[in-house]
């Protein structure tokens, strides 16, 4: 069965809002076994929302509408769907009581402008809502297909969403659910990725993979549908795997986790504490480690320092560094980490310096990036160029540090794991 969403107001074009709605309405149709093939925004314009109905009653089973149902003159959701199917709105006698009724209880006088809720286009019913005014539409179109038209405040969509709509769409749809998959690897470009997996890509329809690249990772989306969510899970299974065997040491989860909560889950696991030295990210680093669940065990804090003289003194990175190889370097880098980790007394620290822009620094070009990292008895460093502006050169530099720690984590061995034996 297939389903759509429509966004209704101005301000989602104009970009005053995100279209949130949107994104939740299409998770839990997924979850009831709904395909969700467009996605349609359109202004407070009563023909261009009438046009958006039509379009979209030609090519999906169920419509889904959100916004427009208010009191005020540019709320016209309703008129659009009277225009495009063609039917009256009735005034509904019971609507407007429960309204009088709600407002009273409130110790509030009903504004008149409220009674434009209690119109139902002709053959349609109506959701009652228990919170705010707005109550839902539902109509059934000559087809046999069905536009339900809900407020855009997302409470009490989902309310409605939940209590109503969903059930129903289940049981029209029948057993059925689509699940997805997302393997996410880094240090990896997306084109290479879609070279390894090209066989997969080609020849499943069901389940199905997609790339997504960003934010100097790539994520794998495996999709599935089945009768039932444990079959598609089922499914999903083997393909995940096959896809992280390819990837290889890139992968570092089958199961859509950000790289901070793969990295904090190594920690706690291996009973290790971290800190950090940052410079180009800005403690941009430290806020994704502390947002890792449970960050307070094994987080115990970073230092940002910008310029080489908190370098000196915060990090004590020798001044022969700092008039040598510079302060965007490994040499840097590497010295940075060390003080980190004597600094806070931890057994990791990782350590960020480079430069993001937009003019080049110490001598190095916009988008260099020099990472380190200081274990007991081990220290390793690397240097790269990110792609983008500032936002984005950090967001790469933050990556690749929470990616070393990652590696240099997978490679230890868990608390109680015998060690192997040097005979």
């Amino acid at each position: 069965m297939r389903a759509e969403v429509i966004g209704v107001g101005t301000e989602i074009l104009l970009g005053q809002i995100c279209n949130d709605n949107a994104q939740w309405i299409s998770a839990r149709l997924a979850e009831i076994g709904w395909d969700v093939a467009f996605h349609q925004a359109v202004g407070d314009n009563e023909e261009r929302i009438a046009h958006a109905f039509e379009l979209a009653v030609s090519r999906s089973d169920a419509v889904i509408v959100t916004g427009g149902l208010g009191p005020t003159q540019d709320d016209i959701t309703r008129e659009g769907l009277s225009l495009a199917l063609g039917r009256q709105l009735r005034r509904d006698p019971d609507i407007e009581r429960f309204l009088r009724e709600r407002f009273a209880s409130l110790g509030r006088l009903m504004p008149e402008s409220n009674l434009r809720q209690c119109d139902v286009p002709e053959g349609g019913r109506y959701i009652l809502p228990q919170r705010g005014t707005a109550p839902g539409l539902v109509v059934k179109t000559a087809d046999g297909g069905r536009i339900y038209a809900v407020p855009g405040v997302p409470a009490e969509m989902r309310e409605m969403m939940l209590g109503t709509i969903l059930p129903e769409l289940a049981e029209i749809g029948g057993p059925s659910a689509i699940v997805s998959r997302v393997v996410k690897a880094t240090g990896i470009a997306e084109a290479r990725v879609a070279e390894l997996l090209d066989d997969l890509f080609r020849g499943s329809a069901n389940p199905s993979v997609a790339y997504l690249a960003g934010g100097g990772e790539v994520r794998v989306r495996l999709t599935a549908k089945a009768t039932r969510r444990s079959a598609a899970e089922a499914m999903l299974a083997p393909l995940a795997d096959e896809v992280a065997r390819r990837l290889g040491e890139h992968a570092f989860t089958t199961s859509d986790e950000d790289l901070d909560e793969v990295v904090g889950r190594l920690f706690r696991s291996r009973k290790l504490s971290v800190a950090a030295a940052e410079s180009v990210s800005g403690g941009g680093l430290a806020v994704r480690l502390s947002h890792a669940p449970g960050s307070s065990a094994f987080f115990k804090g970073a230092a940002v320092c910008y310029t080489a003289e908190a370098k000196q003194t915060v990090l004590g990175v020798s001044r022969e560094t700092i008039e040598g190889p510079g302060i965007v370097s490994q040499e840097c880098a590497r010295e940075m980490a060390d003080g980190a980790r004597k600094l806070y007394e931890a057994d990791v620290a990782v350590a960020l310096t480079g430069v993001a822009g937009p003019e080049e620094h110490d001598g190095k070009p916009v988008g260099t990036v020099c990472v380190a990292l200081s274990a007991d008895g081990t220290t390793e460093s690397r240097t790269f160029r990110a792609p983008g502006d500032r936002d984005q050169v950090r967001r790469w530099a933050e990556q690749s540090a929470l990616d070393m720690l990652r590696r240099h984590l997978e490679g230890l061995p868990e608390p109680g794991d015998p060690v192997p034996s040097t005979m």
